[in-house]
């Protein structure tokens, strides 16, 4: 929790709406083959208020679009007072008034917020009670917001507001929140999972906590209370696309735990002991309660989870190097394969389910095919580890006409070595190894493919890594030094480009003019990124 010494710091924040000045050596554009990339602003949390535990943790972004308009907005509490517009850019930099009296507001995406009293804890993670909601009739309930952890707290920033200070604070007091996820098709209203450093989990509603002006989460349900299930720590929380509310929950011990928000939240550990802690295997629960099943996916920690568009596969990476596809419904391993050194730290899908990234501690970016099932390019250009990839499925190639072209993919990067990468994939112009003599120099005379090139693999195998010469190379279109501190995570969205470091700090980069020209034409928001698309092209 804040001290008063504390809150009164957060007035010397060092924001300032429009002011985008960079350390020296760092630009605020980088050059496309389309054009510039221009920063627009930049989102942080609030100076002098982070916890002691704040380099424990590293900062993930999440982009969320509220789209509708609640069907009831509580009363306002007549003890509310509404923001006026002209004192907003004032009361933006005010967190905290009097004794757990806040005051905050939000200014893109419309409606002001208002001075409440103070609300009431359960539990011992810090929820607050739900009977103690105060309204804002001011919020209308849309928007796109930036939901990021930093220390012991969440932020969530307004995305379509230039103010650098996040508009909502949720702190926690005894874990620290470290991955989330937003569902934008959510339909009782729970759409935000939090999960905490304690390996607790939390399903909100973005829109309750926008409306209510506490510290302290309202109307949460709570999962994995205190470790009753898992006491490692979550490292990944993820939606499962089309699973009507069920969502996955990742832990450091190799675990994966399969939640449905509709059910008890209590938590049944009458899983089996695992025996081979090695070998993947799935158990369901006893009773009619969450966790409704465990998958054991394996040694080591689970660093990154990411489902295809339409929900029918789930890719994991670990601590042990590998990559990991499995046919989600049907339960079983599609294929992997493991890196060239080290741990893998995150994954990507491309919207047509066709391609998967991986990066880690290798420095490399690595592209999987799942016709294949096996890595057909890597890219290298990171001087340190690759912390986050992400295709762009905004993205179209300036010169594609749609008539005999290849598909062009575009993707990015960004590492701890501080810099974005962008790359394009086009699998037709990819220039094939050819055949090397046992023992000898390639025996260009022949022609003939790599053997890494004769066949896909078989459904249900791990690969070892292939040889690097054996694999065509990816270079970089752009490599560009976007932050001080190493980086966390990139997401694309329609009109822009997020890149986020470990420290807490986003920074929004505009798409060049042409691009956003093609865009569908509604500039008062941006489309979140979780947007879905159906049908995966993979054929077993």
């Amino acid at each position: 929790m804040m001290n008063s010494g504390a809150s009164n710091n957060m007035m010397s924040s060092a924001s300032a709406s429009g002011n985008n000045a960079q350390p020296p050596g760092l630009k605020t554009y980088f050059k496309t083959i389309e054009g510039k990339y221009k920063l627009q602003y930049e989102k942080t949390h609030p100076a002098g208020l982070l916890h002691y535990a704040h380099g424990k943790t590293v900062t993930q972004v999440t982009v969320a679009h509220l789209k509708d308009k609640p069907t009831q907005t509580p009363s306002q509490s007549s003890s509310s007072l509404g923001v006026s517009s002209g004192v907003r850019s004032a009361a933006s930099r005010l967190w905290s008034v009097g004794n757990g009296r806040a005051l905050s507001f939000v200014a893109g995406n419309g409606g002001s917020k208002p001075v409440s009293g103070n609300t009431t804890r359960i539990g011992s993670l810090g929820a607050s009670s739900s009977n103690n909601v105060v309204g804002n009739p001011n919020f209308d309930g849309k928007g796109t917001y930036l939901v990021f952890n930093v220390g012991d707290a969440i932020f969530v920033s307004d995305l379509n507001s230039q103010d650098k200070d996040p508009i909502k604070s949720i702190h926690f007091s005894n874990s620290n929140p470290v991955c989330h996820a937003y569902d934008p098709d959510a339909k009782d209203g729970h759409d935000l999972l939090i999960g905490l450093n304690s390996g607790d989990v939390y399903s909100v509603s973005l829109r309750q906590q926008l409306q209510d002006v506490g510290k302290k989460l309202v109307g949460a349900q709570h999962y994995n209370k205190d470790g009753s299930v898992n006491n490692s720590r979550c490292t990944c929380v993820a939606w499962i696309p089309n699973g009507d509310g069920s969502f996955v929950v990742a832990h450091a011990d190799g675990n994966i735990y399969v939640y449905e928000k509709n059910k008890d939240g209590s938590g049944d550990p009458s899983f089996p002991v695992i025996k081979d802690q090695a070998h993947f295997s799935v158990s369901h629960a006893r009773y009619s309660k969450n966790p409704v099943a465990r998958w054991h996916i394996c040694q080591g920690s689970i660093n990154g989870i990411a489902f295809s568009a339409d929900g029918a596969y789930i890719a994991t990476v670990g601590r042990d190097g590998y990559l990991r596809v499995f046919d989600y419904k049907n339960e079983q391993l599609i294929c992997g394969g493991k890196s060239y050194y080290g741990a893998l730290l995150c994954c990507a899908w491309s919207m047509d389910g066709k391609y998967i990234l991986t990066g880690g501690e290798d420095d490399l970016v690595q592209v999987w095919s799942m016709e294949d099932r096996k890595i057909v390019a890597w890219g290298e250009g990171h001087n340190s580890w690759v912390s986050g990839v992400a295709f762009d499925s905004y993205w179209q190639a300036s010169n594609s006409d749609g008539v005999g072209e290849s598909t062009v993919y575009r993707f990015g990067s960004v590492g701890q070595d501080t810099q974005l990468l962008l790359w394009d994939l086009e699998m037709d112009e990819l220039v094939v190894p050819v055949r090397r003599a046992p023992g000898g120099s390639p025996t260009f005379s022949t022609g003939s493919q790599s053997s890494h090139w004769d066949s896909a693999c078989p459904v249900g195998t791990l690969q070892p890594a292939p040889s690097m010469r054996d694999v065509p190379k990816l270079s970089p279109l752009v490599a560009h030094r976007v932050h001080t501190e190493p980086l966390s995570g990139l997401i694309f969205t329609q009109e822009s480009l997020l890149t986020v470091c470990r420290e807490g700090h986003v920074k929004i980069w505009t798409r060049p003019v042409s691009s956003e020209s093609q865009s569908s034409g509604n500039s008062d928001s941006l489309t979140s990124s979780s947007l879905k698309v159906s049908g995966s092209s993979y054929k077993q």
